[in-house]
């Protein structure tokens, strides 16, 4: 029985390098790592000031809602950098998503979270020596817009994440900072923002279902409205988050 244990042991245990890798994978996703993520409250705190959120119970649906944008409008951008994880593929794909968002203050966010990223992960990921070509690259062509949805699929890529594992990684991310703001703005308390994270999980990964694998071409907006009130927050007379 003893050698049956070890050998079932021997069988199902992957390879030291890969127990290493899910190391790197993990740190990818936590949230110490200072990409910039807490800065931003994804419009939550203008929806706020605007009483379109106005008590807990009006979280929820937020969330959801902001999840479906987040899925229809960058997954595919995410897939495709995921996919190709090559200069020229990044490159356009930080141009069509310049282009793609509708408001000065997500476009800055998600520039800002997008340097940021590139920036930590070519210093903290040595033995994935593409990413500080990459980060040397950019700034020697004087790429200025690197959004944080390419940047997160092309390290995804680059680390082993499977494609469905990297869509889905990227909602979590997105559900978590979201979570994480209306924690720190009162909204609801950190007891509560966990039992929330847990019931949404299976909401998320509906909606990650739903918009994964789709090409560009198909990325789109499903909450315009969110996105307006996202694009008010530069004039809210006091703030707390950059967005």
């Amino acid at each position: 029985m003893e050698r049956e244990m070890q050998s079932r042991e021997g069988k199902d245990d992957p390879l030291p390098e890969n127990h290493l890798l899910q190391w790197t994978q993990w740190q990818l996703l936590d949230s110490i790592l200072p990409t910039g993520g807490f800065a931003h409250s994804y419009g939550l705190e203008a929806a706020i000031q605007a009483c379109v959120v106005s008590g807990p119970e009006d979280l929820r649906p937020f969330l959801v809602q902001l999840l479906d944008n987040t899925g229809s409008l960058l997954l595919p951008f995410v897939h495709i950098a995921h996919r190709s994880p090559d200069m020229e593929t990044w490159s356009r794909l930080n141009q069509i998503l310049e282009a793609t968002l509708t408001n000065e203050v997500s476009r800055k966010a998600s520039v800002s979270q997008g340097s940021a990223l590139l920036r930590v992960a070519a210093s903290a990921f040595h033995e994935v020596p593409s990413l500080k070509e990459m980060k040397d690259a950019s700034l020697s062509s004087g790429l200025v817009s690197i959004h944080h949805a390419p940047v997160f699929g092309v390290i995804c890529g680059l680390l082993g994440f499977d494609c469905g594992t990297t869509q889905r990684a990227y909602m979590f991310v997105t559900m978590r900072d979201v979570i994480s703001a209306a924690t720190r703005l009162n909204l609801v308390g950190p007891l509560g923002a966990s039992v929330l994270q847990h019931q949404i999980a299976h909401i998320a990964e509906q909606l990650a279902k739903k918009w994964m694998d789709r090409p560009i071409e198909e990325a789109c907006q499903t909450a315009p409205l969110f996105d307006t009130i996202q694009g008010c927050h530069v004039y809210l007379f006091s703030k707390l988050f950059c967005s």
